[in-house]
């Protein structure tokens, strides 16, 4: 299939057909492409549009809510895995322009190539069509990726929420540690404590680790909401 018709059948998912033509192509453009352009400065415009438009789309619909729990609610939603999300709804892959190497290496499955591509059609749109376009795209997209879009549903994976939230305030990522195992064989619990930038956050029992780590993740995320206060 051509990538010329693929990028035909995009624009119409955009629901938006680019005048610039040549916008769009820089858009899909990876830098393993070697072209002389790349989606690069694309991408960083459409992470700031981003940023915009979630933050004003959860400041109309979560009135009342605090300004700490909305950063926390954007950061749930401006991230890679929430924008590689959304570009796989827009069958992005099958558009952009990589390298043989990268295509060899599955570089159309890639949850960052993926992410950075979204973001970039966010920037590009901005450009052409302005900020209104960019932000119905966008919502909507979000709306069908989250169809149930408040507190209790982005916080579900504690552990996903917590490690997005610590990246994006201190640059790293918390560890998991188990603190002992106990009980009989048949009905045996973990301890698990989540240590953040050097100190141990939080300490939770759960009936695996998995289970374990994900209270000590939620126990950590309100004793971080406490700080903020």
């Amino acid at each position: 299939m051509s990538i010329h018709y693929t990028i035909e059948a995009l624009q119409k998912r955009l629901g938006y057909q680019f005048m610039n033509q040549n916008l769009i192509i820089e858009a899909l453009t990876h830098k393993s492409s070697k072209q002389p352009y790349n989606n690069e400065r694309l991408e960083f415009l459409g992470d700031a549009v981003l940023d915009l438009i979630v933050g004003e789309y959860l400041y109309h619909t979560f009135t009342g809510v605090a300004e700490g729990e909305l950063s926390k609610l954007r950061a749930s939603l401006v991230n890679e895995k929430s924008f590689e999300k959304l570009a796989r709804l827009l069958h992005l892959g099958e558009s952009i322009f990589i390298s043989m190497a990268e295509e060899n290496n599955n570089g159309r499955e890639k949850p960052s190539l993926l992410s950075n591509a979204f973001e970039a059609i966010i920037g590009a749109l901005y450009l052409e069509a302005g900020l209104e376009k960019a932000k119905t795209l966008a919502i909507s997209l979000l709306e069908e990726a989250y169809p149930t879009i408040d507190m209790e549903a982005i916080f579900r994976d504690h552990k996903t929420t917590l490690q997005e939230l610590t990246q994006a305030y201190y640059g790293v990522t918390p560890e998991y540690r188990l603190v002992r195992a106990f009980g009989p064989d048949h009905k045996k619990e973990f301890e698990i404590a989540v240590n953040i930038n050097g100190k141990d956050f939080s300490m939770a029992c759960g009936k695996s680790k998995k289970e374990a780590q994900q209270k000590a993740a939620m126990m950590a995320l309100e004793i971080l909401k406490k700080e903020e206060r």
